[in-house]
């Protein structure tokens, strides 16, 4: 059985950055199980997350991706829609999205910025991501404790990249 628990990402282009904000916009409040046994349905609803393309989903599109074997959201449908037009908007600003994300000169800076422009991306979100794709974020142990109630799953993810060597901070 293939692991439940999200890998350490490497983002090369937009496409990849969009995958994972779009993971943590649809496995809040779900069974990371039952978005990890689906991704291949996501990749598919959202055109392997190239993100031009994903902007640019009409009405149609929606409704198409509403068909695949996806959680059937269509408010997280339309929020990653608008996060990859986000996405697009700030690639061009800073000349690159990694540009935008280091662009702040601290972690609480960047995080009320994400999520004052993405839609879906609360505190946890923030963290998942910036985490995932390898970005400077507080500690686990000492971040997880501002935010309410248990977690997990987040800290399987933590667990599993100090294991596996992935962890750079």
């Amino acid at each position: 059985m293939t692991s439940t628990i999200p890998e350490r990402a490497e983002p090369h282009s937009l496409d990849g950055y969009l995958e994972v904000m779009t993971r943590a916009v649809f496995q809040a409040g779900v069974s990371w199980a039952m978005i990890a046994q689906r991704w291949d349905a996501f990749r598919r609803a959202f055109c392997n997350f190239e993100c031009a393309r994903v902007a640019a989903f009409d009405d149609l599109d929606i409704e198409r991706a509403l068909q695949e074997n996806i959680l059937r959201s269509p408010k997280k449908v339309r929020a990653t829609i608008g996060n990859a037009q986000t996405m697009l908007a700030l690639d061009k600003e800073y000349g690159g999205f990694k540009d935008y994300l280091r662009s702040f000169s601290s972690y609480d800076a960047l995080s009320t910025d994400i999520r004052r422009r993405f839609k879906f991306m609360g505190a946890m979100n923030v963290w998942y991501l910036l985490f995932r794709v390898g970005e400077t974020v507080p500690p686990f142990e000492e971040w997880v404790k501002t935010i309410p109630g248990d977690h997990p799953r987040m800290q399987e993810m933590v667990e599993k990249a100090r294991r596996d060597g992935t962890l750079r901070n």
